[in-house]
């Protein structure tokens, strides 16, 4: 999504004072830092706690974009704390920590909630935070950039890297993930949407109906999404027993069928990439198709997609792009967004697996077709996928180029290794974090083979690698022929056209 780079605060000063406890020398509580230390997002997240759970409780007013509620926050302090930080870009009107009121200030356009405890929290103390709060997220800016969607089609928090701060106070990093309880009050007339399984819906006053959602896997900040508006929403099964939950928007027009003819055939594209990655790693399945984005983001259990993607038709290669996120990216998260090849070059691979299987062009030929097609001095070949940037974080080099990396490996490796090496990634790292390191690290050990060449090559300098990504006797033979375009080569290159477009996703 967006790449928005947040500046603004620095590190929070505070003097260290020693207090003498229990006959020994202490240092007293600190403020917690402002980040988690990203290079790409220096705001994003908080030092010094580590949130458990997220309870969310809103009323929402489409026609007038106020959004009200609470936010109870379990978390865990990891250090002794006199004062905390929560990424935050609406105002809050109270805080509770651990039932005493806190003292806070809103620094609304630098993302920032400073929350002061009446009494500091110890290394290792879980506390419980209530933030209040009542604001129209529409006006509300983060260093001059607004992550929240709002128009006819109704309001969206989706967005990448950021889009939790319009509507809940949180730890916004992909480091310190947590389970949800989302519950939405809308219209009767609207339909609310994010993560996990409808756990109820229920009429609590005359014109107004509250849905409570629940995702019990940990899940990142900007995975988590606000969906409200006009749609219509479709519950079944899927074969393995798991809610499947999909929504169409109102205003789709004539690419409702196209767009129901990609995504409801999300529970096989799952079956289908659980043979290549493991089992599916969620609860639920689903996904959400909308007006209001031009992009689309794997939403962990319930991907939203633009429909602008299926003007054309049906588009499954789309869904398998961002149900593989659901393993890469969702099931194990980026350590730094510096990372982003450990979702974006892995989502396009299964694009390309996609089409295998749908005999539309194998990995193979789809590899050595981009490859083919992009000159030595084309733009796929200036950006280092290992680290492009905040700017460059969704340029096509981090997708095409991204894969190629992938197929690179898989010929050096041969396929046992190479899945076995993907698979194992998700036993290792599900449900926390990974950095490219450890992967390069892990293909290493699994492969038994050195791999730093073909790494440094692929993924970490600038230029067109000399052999292509299905080897050296592939390049030698594939220069007597000229190879036709695999079929869905067009559909893959607009998918991450679009993808890129708004910087998003």
């Amino acid at each position: 999504m967006r790449a928005r780079t947040r500046t603004g605060l620095g590190v929070l000063a505070a003097g260290v004072a020693s207090v003498l406890l229990a006959g020994t020398a202490s240092a007293a509580p600190t403020p917690g830092a402002p980040g988690v230390g990203d290079s790409y997002y220096p705001n994003a997240g908080n030092g010094g706690t580590d949130v458990l759970h997220y309870d969310i409780r809103l009323t929402y007013q489409p026609a007038t974009d106020v959004l009200a509620g609470t936010t109870t926050l379990l978390l865990t302090a990891t250090q002794d704390l006199s004062r905390f930080d929560l990424d935050f870009a609406l105002k809050a009107s109270s805080v509770l920590v651990n039932n005493r009121p806190a003292r806070f200030t809103n620094q609304t356009g630098n993302g920032e909630l400073v929350v002061t405890p009446a009494q500091p929290l110890l290394k290792g103390q879980t506390a419980t935070v209530v933030v209040a709060y009542s604001d129209t997220p529409s006006t509300e800016q983060v260093d001059g950039l607004n992550g929240w969607k709002k128009g006819s089609f109704g309001a969206l928090g989706v967005d990448e890297p950021q889009s939790s701060a319009w509507w809940f106070p949180a730890n916004d990093h992909p480091t310190d993930k947590a389970t949800y309880d989302v519950t939405i009050e809308a219209p009767d007339d609207n339909v609310a949407v994010t993560n996990g399984t409808l756990v109820r819906k229920t009429k609590s006053r005359a014109g107004w109906t509250r849905w409570q959602w629940r995702s019990t896997k940990p899940q990142a900040t900007y995975l988590t999404s606000f969906i409200v508006g006009k749609y219509e929403l479709n519950q079944s099964t899927t074969p393995d027993g798991k809610p499947f939950i999909t929504a169409y928007g109102s205003d789709l027009g004539d690419s409702l069928y196209a767009a129901k003819a990609s995504v409801e055939r999300t529970p096989e594209i799952d079956a289908f990439l659980a043979t290549q990655f493991g089992p599916y790693p969620f609860e639920a399945e689903g996904g959400v198709v909308t007006s209001g984005i031009t992009f689309s983001l794997e939403n962990q259990t319930r991907p939203t997609y633009g429909v602008r993607n299926f003007r054309a038709g049906s588009n499954t290669t789309l869904i398998a792009h961002e149900n593989a996120h659901q393993w890469f990216g969702d099931n194990v998260s980026l350590g730094r967004w510096s990372d982003i090849w450990l979702n974006e070059g892995f989502a396009s691979y299964a694009e390309w697996l996609w089409s295998e299987h749908e005999g539309e062009g194998t990995v193979a030929e789809l590899a050595q077709y981009t490859y083919d097609s992009n000159p030595a001095d084309g733009d796929l070949w200036k950006l280092v996928p290992a680290d492009p940037g905040a700017d460059n974080q969704f340029d096509n080099a981090v997708y095409d180029r991204g894969a190629l990396t992938l197929q690179a490996l898989r010929t050096a490796v041969g396929d046992e290794a190479f899945f076995k090496i993907l698979q194992t990634w998700q036993v290792q790292k599900g449900g926390s974090n990974g950095r490219i390191q450890e992967f390069i690290a892990l293909a290493e050990k699994v492969s038994g083979k050195p791999l730093y060449d073909l790494f440094q090559t692929w993924l970490y300098t600038a230029g067109k690698p000399a052999v292509g990504p299905n080897g050296a006797a592939a390049f030698t033979a594939r220069a007597a022929s000229v190879q036709a375009k695999p079929k869905s080569y067009d559909q893959i290159q607009a998918n991450h056209r679009n993808l890129a477009a708004e910087h998003s996703h």
